[in-house]
């Protein structure tokens, strides 16, 4: 039996990933689905939905009949039930016999859940804060203090607001084979030299030292790219606005980290004042060999 591949992109993975044999989104999804669509789909997905009920309640009027001042067509019918959902009645036109009457009781009450269940969409999507976390373009490895460092920058695009009490959590994902031939994606926590800021703003260096408890010690951009090793960098805090936990993650392949270069400072001081030129926030600078570290700068 031929299984069904679907297409399923992963945001933040830089990658495509094809599932095959799972469950498709079913209408138990439609609220995750709503919640994650644009703002465009999501308005035009309700406004389709009441035009769609009423051209079915107009539908149901031109089969029962009933109502003064008619021509018989579908569009007047559907203008009567825009007035009738809507709660307009014009006046011109109106429901004269029990069948329609009943017609209209239904469709009112079932106005009155359109309209409910439209408000609490809107507002769940005005309710939801979402991150707006920028990850610098590549990974960088270079000594720091004599002791190799991987480097990577993470800060908050949002202007005007902090991420309070902000959590990093960093893994490698890397393919390896045990001794029996099989093939197995291991993911390896990272250690960081700080894994909490009090709060964080426009730009946040997250540091992890390649010592010899370091998963990283003695790997080469080679040894990397040979194990499709990928880094994972996951943020979680609160916004100090709206006092929601935000969340976001990125992830870096192999030929994204850069062995022989730091990131570029974005921090200087000026007379007047400390400048942040957020400018320089993807830049690497390479750094000259060292006995202890001799890798020149990657690509």
């Amino acid at each position: 039996m031929r299984q069904r591949v679907r297409r399923e992109v992963y945001p933040g993975q830089g990658y495509e990933i094809r599932v095959i044999g799972g469950r498709a989104s079913g209408i138990h999804d439609l609220y995750h689905v709503y919640l994650r669509a644009s703002w465009p789909v999501a308005l035009g997905a309700i406004v389709c939905t009441y035009l769609a009920l009423n051209a079915v309640f107009a539908g149901l009027y031109l089969l029962v009949g009933g109502i003064a001042h008619s021509d018989g067509s579908f569009l007047e019918a559907f203008f009567f039930s825009v007035q009738t959902m809507g709660t307009i009645g014009y006046g011109a036109m109106y429901p004269e016999t029990h069948a329609a009457n009943a017609l209209v009781v239904a469709e009112s009450v079932a106005g009155l859940g359109v309209v409910a269940l439209s408000t609490g969409l809107v507002f769940a999507r005005f309710a939801i804060t979402r991150a707006r976390f920028q990850f610098s373009a590549r990974a960088a490895v270079s000594p720091m203090d004599g002791v190799p460092c991987l480097m990577l920058r993470v800060g908050n695009d949002r202007p005007n607001s902090n991420i309070v009490d902000a959590e990093f959590r960093l893994g490698l994902m890397r393919t390896t084979h045990t001794s029996e031939g099989m093939t197995v994606y291991r993911s390896i926590d990272l250690a960081l030299v700080r894994e909490r800021a009090p709060f964080l703003q426009r730009s946040w260096m997250v540091l992890h030292r390649i010592d010899a408890a370091s998963p990283l010690h003695g790997q080469t951009p080679a040894s990397l790219a040979a194990a499709d090793a990928e880094l994972t960098l996951a943020v979680v805090g609160v916004d100090e606005t709206s006092l929601q936990f935000v969340h976001a993650r990125h992830t870096w392949a192999a030929q994204h980290i850069v062995f022989g270069a730091r990131l570029a400072d974005v921090v200087s001081e000026t007379p007047e004042a400390l400048q942040l030129d957020l400018r320089r926030f993807h830049e690497i600078e390479p750094t000259a060999p060292t006995p202890e570290f001799p890798y020149p700068a990657s690509s």
